[in-house]
Parts: structure tokens; C-alpha cells; sequence
């Protein structure tokens, strides 16, 4: 699928359905939650919310207190959702619409976070294109979790073919500008009454000289 179809794919699947008519609802993402908390960072971090779309993380971000949160997505429709749902919050946060193969970052974060978007980067130049973007977007010792589809998970999401992880794929993926602190597997009830296994894995961006 190419990128224009992948927004056209997008802002289909944002524009037909409400937040909880989709898999990955969650009002209380705990286990990123989880994550954020053990890093520590002051409540000035600069976050970023990779494929947030209209998902609650950054309604629990606002709510800890977090100042400085960008949220991108390539569905614009999905933003608009959530600008609507926070009202005069909204103001507090950066939005950004883009394809995150395309991101072209002006600041740096410290603290990437991706809940599902990864896995939909089946082919390997956009896999490529993601780390180098995401290396480039973090300060020198910046945190990143990403969850994706673990080899118990769906191969299928939204009608389109994912890519599944273990913890040794996702770590030989990142490994030469990344250490790796924690992976977890978790098993996420979506609004159907289904569980899709899902890996959780966290990094810390490598301060080397020349990456």
C-alpha cells in the first residue's frame, strides 16, 4: 500500500468509527503508563505520541500533569476527534499531521511512544525510514516504548496486514543506537471481547558519538 492509500485507509477507518469500535481502545493505558512512570521525567519532558490519533494516552498525559505532548498522526480525522473531546485542552498540545515515514521533526523528545503504529510498517525501506527518524527525533539519552503484535498476536489489523515482533526481533531492530531496558508481553481485551497478545518493549537512545 502506498502512502496515499495508507491516508486514504486512515481517515476511512477514523471517519466510520467511534473511539470504542476500534481494537486498540483503551480509556487507561496502563502498561504505557507503567513505562512513562519508571523513566522519571520531569513534567517539562518533551513527549510524542507516534500514530496517537484519537486515543486516550494523551488525555492521561494532561491529566499527570505533562506540559510539553505533540501528538502525530496520519489521519487527520482522528486528531480532529480528539482535539473535540478535549476542548480548551487541546490547546496545550502540538498536533501534527504525517505519515511518520515522512516526519520531519524540529525539535527533540524525550520520550517516544508508539502503541501499534510500528507493526503496520510491513515493508523495509518504511521500517528503515521509521528508526532513522525516531533516532534522530530523541536527545542523547532519551527514552522510547513501542508496542506492537507479538508472535501470538493478529497478523491482521483494520484489514491490513501487520508485522509481529518478539523481544529478539524488536531488540536486533534497534540494538545498535538503542539499550534495551525492559520487554513485556500483555494481553489486551479490546471492545469485542477479544485478546490480542501485544509486546511492549522500552529503550534508552545510546549517547554515542557517531551515529
Amino acid at each position: 500500500m502506498d502512502k496515499k492509500d495508507r491516508k486514504k485507509h486512515w481517515e476511512k477507518i477514523f471517519e466510520m468509527k467511534k473511539p470504542n469500535e476500534v481494537s486498540w481502545y483503551q480509556e487507561i493505558p496502563e502498561t504505557s503508563l507503567t513505562f512513562l512512570n519508571s523513566f522519571n521525567l520531569p513534567k517539562t519532558a518533551k513527549i510524542i505520541d507516534i500514530g496517537g490519533g484519537d486515543s486516550f494516552f494523551v488525555d492521561n498525559l494532561i491529566e499527570l500533569g505533562y506540559q510539553n505532548i505533540t501528538v502525530l498522526d496520519i489521519s487527520e480525522k482522528a486528531l480532529e476527534k480528539a482535539r473535540t473531546r478535549l476542548g480548551g485542552k487541546a490547546e496545550k498540545i502540538t498536533w501534527i499531521t504525517s505519515d511518520v515515514t515522512e516526519f520531519q521533526p524540529d525539535t527533540q523528545y524525550d520520550f517516544w511512544h508508539d502503541r501499534v503504529t510500528f507493526h503496520f510498517l510491513t515493508d523495509e525501506d518504511d521500517i528503515e525510514k521509521y528508526i532513522t527518524i525516531m533516532k534522530s527525533s530523541l536527545n542523547s539519552e532519551g527514552y522510547l516504548v513501542i508496542g506492537t503484535f507479538s508472535e501470538n498476536g493478529p497478523k491482521k489489523c483494520s484489514g491490513l496486514e501487520i508485522k509481529q515482533y518478539s523481544e529478539m526481533s524488536m531488540s536486533a531492530r534497534l540494538e545498535n543506537y538503542f539499550k534495551k531496558l525492559k520487554c513485556i508481553t500483555v494481553d489486551h481485551r479490546t471492545p469485542f471481547d477479544t485478546i490480542q497478545n501485544f509486546l511492549f518493549c522500552s529503550f534508552k537512545r545510546l549517547n554515542l558519538i557517531s551515529i
